[in-house]
């Protein structure tokens, strides 16, 4: 029971939340920021992803579509990553994550519907065949085709078969290639003018954005944003952010970052071949 007299910070780090998470999915990655962001405990809940481990009757009793993350508070499971997000500044309101200029939020949620519509399923696209392909391609194919089958949705279980069987030359990738491109440029622009995507200051929309630049950053694919001084810059401020430092790049030991961009030499000269041929 709190003591009366408690500080507000002291009654929130009471309230436990869990948070069923794996270190390499942005999507998790912007609800850590998120709750970091807010000084909250949580306990982790780790989902072994390449052992489809959300994709266990346990697991998906908790989230339907198999994925991470999901936040469960007070014994209620909460899913979408953007929705954990906002119930998160909905809950825990200081420091608030959403602008107070109508305008703003509006801008704010823009920038979220476009990493969950678009940004995300392209950084699956790219991400996906470096981490998660290696192991099924072990299986018969039977048992791979068992495995797949078992994925949730028809587009993300479609565009698995097609990265298994294509890899980098699937059309998946050339899409994703041409997304990000257009992303990265698009905030350039945006961030012509301001420092955060949607405004003055650190929003949802930087916490939602910041873990696909990520997974560029791992790979060694620094070329491609690093061209664009606006976008290099918000990357840096959100890279120095106590709460990106715990609740993203504390999980990329330096030994593990040398593994990734070995991984993603190769891939990098296709993504190149690609921006060049669009």
């Amino acid at each position: 029971m709190p003591n009366a007299t408690a500080g507000i910070d002291d009654l929130i780090n009471d309230i436990m939340l869990e948070l069923y998470t794996h270190p390499m999915s942005p999507c998790a990655q912007k609800v850590r920021i998120v709750l970091a962001e807010k000084r909250l405990d949580w306990e982790k809940r780790h989902v072994e992803l390449a052992e489809k481990e959300n994709l266990t009757p346990d697991y998906l009793k908790l989230n339907p579509l198999g994925v991470v993350p999901t936040l469960v508070d007070e014994g209620q499971p909460i899913i979408e990553s953007s929705i954990i997000c906002e119930y998160l500044d909905d809950k825990f309101s200081q420091p608030e994550l959403r602008p107070e200029n109508p305008y703003q939020r509006a801008q704010m949620r823009f920038w979220m519907k476009h990493v969950d519509i678009k940004v995300h399923p392209s950084c699956g696209a790219l991400q996906w065949p470096l981490l998660m392909a290696d192991k099924l391609k072990q299986l018969s194919e039977a048992e791979m085709n068992a495995i797949i089958d078992r994925v949730v949705e028809k587009p993300r279980r479609e565009r698995q078969r097609r990265l298994l069987k294509q890899g980098y030359d699937a059309p998946d990738i050339v899409d994703a290639v041409a997304t990000y491109e257009k992303t990265i440029n698009d905030m350039e622009q945006a961030l012509s003018a301001q420092d955060w995507l949607a405004g003055d200051r650190f929003s949802l929309a930087d916490a939602a954005m910041a873990p696909y630049f990520q997974t560029l950053y791992q790979f060694g694919w620094t070329e491609w944003y690093l061209s664009r001084k606006n976008v290099a810059s918000w990357y840096e401020r959100c890279m120095n952010r106590s709460s990106y430092q715990t609740g993203v790049a504390a999980d990329f030991s330096a030994e593990k970052l040398v593994d990734l961009r070995r991984k993603g030499e190769i891939p990098w000269r296709k993504i190149q071949e690609h921006l060049g041929a669009g």
